[in-house]
């Protein structure tokens, strides 16, 4: 369905995709999809259908805390990402969290301590999202399922799926 030119996918609140051709370390003629996420403290707002819980954070031990408390039934209720294989940007904003964030979408079995994982499984990664910085995030996705979440703000494991 298209939504002001974007496409939109119901049951994925206010997750907007949008087909662009890549910049970076993608050839200039490759389609790529961006998916735009919003971080706030403890939280990935669109992937809780759109809702910013207004928690409030100055330490990654605050986020730990508060999803000791909530995570597990915020996840059970979390909008399931589910998408095509393919190309994509995740286009990750830090809204008001008051420390450097960063982005994490790794194959669902990955283990990081695993050095075969790191040669046959999908993980891309990265920090440096300051309150106010949107950074991209490249990956090719192939069928299986995925997580993605921020340790740095600590965020739950949310749920990907990629599928034909």
């Amino acid at each position: 369905m298209k939504l002001n030119g974007s496409l939109f996918l119901p049951g994925v609140a206010a997750l907007l995709l949008t087909p662009i051709f890549a910049t970076s370390a993608l050839a200039a003629d490759e389609e790529v999809t961006v998916i735009n996420l919003t971080q706030t403290a403890c939280q990935f707002v669109e992937s809780e259908n759109g809702v910013d819980h207004g928690y409030t954070s100055t330490e990654k031990a605050d986020c730990e805390e508060i999803n000791a408390k909530t995570g597990a039934a915020r996840l059970a209720n979390s909008d399931v990402l589910t998408l095509k294989p393919g190309k994509y940007i995740f286009r990750v904003s830090n809204k008001n969290v008051p420390y450097s964030l960063g982005f994490w979408v790794r194959e669902e079995d990955y283990n990081w301590a695993n050095p075969l994982h790191k040669l046959n499984k999908i993980s891309v990664s990265g920090g440096g999202l300051d309150t106010g910085t949107t950074l991209n995030y490249e990956v090719e996705l192939k069928e299986g399922e995925y997580l993605y979440s921020c340790p740095l703000n600590t965020t739950p494991d949310y749920k990907l799926v990629v599928k034909s």
